[in-house]
């Protein structure tokens, strides 16, 4: 996480204040007039704006009326290690001190896009869940925050010491390494090591990873393909029309989202629960909890039992990192930007 400024801003009502999710295709704006109360949300595709500058700037002249709001908030689709950004999945890249300046911020607090969605994990409405497999969540344990969209989001929410704010990790736990399980995991993998040599986990699950695990499945079938088939269209022809090759798609896609998820829960000893976010698992609960995720979470060996006491949710709220940006904002403010 980097926050710039030029004063100690700490004034609950100096308001409204900007936040920014961008995603690898996406950008969205909103401005927030009060505590975690939102305006309506701007959504512009990130190959539209020559920088995310040019993008803010739009959404304030237009969106926003003309709003010059001195704070703001942005959540980035990639690890932010210090002032210069460039995003992952875009070519995107900027100052964040001379962005700030350039827009007169008196406060730019830059920070990973699961970052701020593990920071919302404890203010997300209930209705903005959806429960994936019972189990009994350890207050002020660890929780593990796991999702695929354009690449594969990871972070975690560690209780904070003596009462102090909980504290999001900012990994890139994306892109460890993958080990398949089944016959058409390997078919996948093979196919993706072929065509990249290191073969980190959001290489099969994000949306590309979705359609190239259908490709790779289809050559090894002799299935002729007129053309790669989207994401959409395979998880179209898994859960709508019935295809058989989509739908072992998607169940090795589901496989390995539950091994990893496993993965990072072990790792952070993650009693708190298991949370799962990012662009396509939330338009799918319902075949999430038929397909084999839950089973290969527990699929651990010796860490059966650890796991198989977990709750896994399923993040459903519209723009959750929204909630998790505005408590970064109202924290760096608070202490003094």
């Amino acid at each position: 996480m980097t926050t710039t400024a030029t004063s100690a801003a700490t004034s609950a009502a100096d308001f409204p204040r900007l936040l920014a999710d961008v995603g690898g295709t996406n950008v969205r704006f909103v401005l927030e007039s009060a505590p975690r109360r939102f305006g309506p949300v701007s959504a512009y595709r990130v190959a539209d704006f020559p920088s995310l500058e040019a993008a803010i700037r739009r959404f304030l002249a237009s969106d926003a009326g003309g709003a010059a709001p001195r704070h703001a908030a942005v959540g980035l689709a990639n690890p932010i290690t210090g002032d210069q950004v460039k995003l992952t999945n875009h070519n995107w890249a900027f100052s964040i001190e001379g962005m700030r300046r350039s827009l007169g911020l008196d406060i730019l607090l830059a920070l990973n896009d699961f970052t701020a969605l593990a920071l919302a994990l404890p203010h997300l409405p209930k209705q903005g869940l959806a429960e994936l497999r019972a189990g009994a969540a350890q207050l002020g344990a660890p929780c593990a925050l796991v999702g695929p969209g354009t690449g594969l989001g990871v972070s975690g929410l560690v209780p904070g010491h003596a009462g102090a704010p909980p504290v999001a990790l900012a990994g890139e736990g994306g892109h460890i390494g993958l080990t398949p399980e089944t016959d058409d995991e390997w078919v996948a993998w093979r196919a993706a090591q072929r065509a990249f040599g290191h073969i980190s986990a959001e290489r099969l699950l994000s949306g590309s990873g979705l359609s190239r695990i259908h490709a790779a499945l289809a050559a090894e079938t002799g299935t002729l393909l007129l053309a790669p088939l989207s994401p959409a269209q395979v998880t179209a022809g898994a859960l709508q029309r019935g295809d058989p090759l989509c739908q072992r798609s998607f169940r090795v896609f589901c496989g390995l989202l539950g091994s990893v998820a496993a993965d990072i829960a072990l790792v952070l000893g993650a009693r708190g629960g298991v949370y799962l976010g990012g662009g396509i698992v939330p338009r799918f609960v319902d075949a999430l909890r038929v397909s084999p995720l839950c089973e290969r979470f527990d699929g651990k060996g010796r860490m059966r039992d650890y796991l198989s006491g977990l709750p896994i949710h399923v993040i459903t709220a519209e723009y959750p990192a929204l909630w998790g940006l505005s408590a970064a904002l109202a924290q760096a403010l608070q202490d003094g930007g």
